[in-house]
């Protein structure tokens, strides 16, 4: 099984039509992949949680589906990513206490059905 919920680096989801967004946080869910989006946190679960349905394969990058994740590069590997990842980066540093702990993280992924480990 992938190791994907311990994976502390920023993520990179490319859904089927090739699109590339940053990603908060995956964890192994029943029926597939449970996707945080950036900045769930501040929505409902409806619109930042999503549920990729399939088997999860790979160590990295992982696939599932027609979807694709992977760590996301750095030095300028992924610049058109860069200002995504560079946003949600400053929101953690100037308002990390509003950022939910770890371990209420995981609660709350466990809440929509997820396994993490």
């Amino acid at each position: 099984m992938a190791l994907i919920d311990r994976v502390t680096a920023p993520l990179v989801l490319r859904d089927p039509q090739g699109r590339e967004k940053v990603i908060a946080a995956a964890f192994t869910h029943p029926q597939g992949l449970l996707c945080l989006d950036l900045f769930w946190h501040l929505s409902s679960p409806r619109e930042a949680a999503h549920l990729l349905r399939g088997e999860l394969c790979g160590e990295g990058p992982w696939r599932i589906g027609d979807y694709r994740l992977r760590v996301l590069g750095c030095h300028n590997t992924d610049p058109h990513l860069a200002e995504q990842f560079a946003a949600w980066s400053q929101y953690l540093q100037q308002h990390a206490d509003a950022y939910p702990p770890r371990a209420q993280i995981l609660e709350i992924a466990a809440r929509l059905g997820a396994t993490p480990r």
